[in-house]
């Protein structure tokens, strides 16, 4: 997983950030969305500078001020970085021991379970609400087994790993796969917010010791734009359904609150924002 980490932040350490760092969380300090954050995020960054654990040329970083060969926030390396050279420095810019060991303790603070899979591809029953794809629907990976949800490649799992709670996970709702999520999954979302990300990185470490791909593929479905989905979620949110922040983002809640719209109206329940389903909106 962490190996996975490094090749989706830096490309393996082949990607030069594009970014000078302390630019960029000075710029978001005084016109960003979350000034007090990017304020005590730009105190670190010079704090680094002045421990001179990396020069200001080699700091490069992100749109948002991640920076290392693991993408790392100023508070981040001070909350767990570590030393793994055993050269008297945390060094996340140039050392690969460091980073990865970094990345590692980051997961561990977080929450990650050894031997805990970060998740498992399921078929979904023939019949299934898709509004209960939210991390509030928790439930042991048994119990999702006895009411029909079938792993997309047979394997015996531990009574240990039945015991597990796993919340649905339906990215491109009833099209694409379906996922029963454990706890691990929502530590690599701590990492980086974006249900993408956590997808690609997982599937990614998984392809390191397998070629299988994912069963089920993704469908051919059309993605609305940014500021379409924020003009869904206002639509829902006027009408009750959602009650989240308006992003533009087609997330888990989003997606839910979707469903529950179509419920209500007797469209079909896919929970998934489309251009007909807000024009459905706009009318209600």
């Amino acid at each position: 997983m962490v190996l996975a980490i490094w090749g989706r932040e830096t490309d393996f350490g082949r990607y030069t950030l594009p970014y000078d760092a302390l630019r960029v969380m000075a710029t978001q300090a005084y016109v960003g969305r979350r000034k007090d954050q990017y304020r005590n995020e730009f105190i670190l960054a010079l704090r680094i500078l002045g421990q001179g654990a990396v020069t200001r040329r080699d700091m490069r970083a992100s749109w948002a001020g991640a920076t290392g060969l693991t993408q790392f926030l100023p508070s981040e390396y001070y909350s767990h970085g570590v030393d793994l050279d055993g050269d008297g420095r945390v060094d996340i810019w140039h050392s690969v021991p460091d980073a990865l060991a970094s990345a590692a303790q980051q997961l561990v603070n977080k929450g990650w379970q050894r031997d805990l899979r970060w998740a498992y591809e399921v078929r979904p029953p023939a019949k299934i609400d898709c509004t209960i794809a939210v991390p509030e629907v928790t439930k042991p990976i048994g119990a999702w087994l006895r009411e029909g949800y079938v792993l997309a490649r047979p394997q015996q799992l531990s009574a240990n790993e039945l015991a597990q709670p796993a919340s649905l996970l339906q990215p491109e709702g009833i099209y694409g796969p379906s996922f029963l999520t454990t706890k691990n999954y929502f530590v690599i979302k701590e990492y980086n917010f974006s249900d993408l990300y956590v997808l690609f990185v997982g599937h990614l470490s998984e392809r390191m010791t397998s070629s299988a791909s994912f069963v089920t593929p993704w469908s051919a479905s059309k993605q609305l734009r940014s500021h379409d989905v924020e003009a869904m979620q206002q639509g829902l949110t006027r009408l009750g359904f959602y009650k989240d922040k308006v992003d533009g983002k087609a997330g888990m809640l989003t997606r839910s609150a979707v469903g529950a719209f179509q419920k209500a109206r007797g469209l079909k329940l896919d929970c998934w924002p489309s251009a007909a389903l807000l024009r459905a909106i706009g009318g209600s």
